[in-house]
């Protein structure tokens, strides 16, 4: 159900911007955007567990407001976040 460490540190050395980078936006995002379908899966066998919904919700409220916020400053870099990660249609 959460992401493994090895499939973070991937992620991470996939969106990062420079070396090193964990708290850019396209990191945060990435990474909460694999939680946010694992748990999605979860939900199709568990759907009554109200407190795992919540998280989820929380998570996907978090992952707007980086994306708004990523768009407001470099609408290049959310543009090709969104394309990468394949949300919105």
């Amino acid at each position: 159900m959460s992401v493994t460490a090895e499939k973070k540190q991937e992620i991470i050395k996939d969106n990062a911007t420079a070396k090193g980078d964990t708290g850019s936006p396209e990191v945060q995002v990435a990474i909460l955007t694999e939680r946010i379908r694992n748990l999605t899966e979860h939900f199709k066998d568990h759907h009554k567990d109200n407190h795992s919904r919540r998280g989820l919700l929380k998570m996907v409220n978090k992952r707007r407001s980086l994306l708004a916020y990523l768009k407001k400053t470099d609408l290049q870099r959310y543009n090709a976040l969104i394309q990468k990660l394949g949300l919105r249609k």
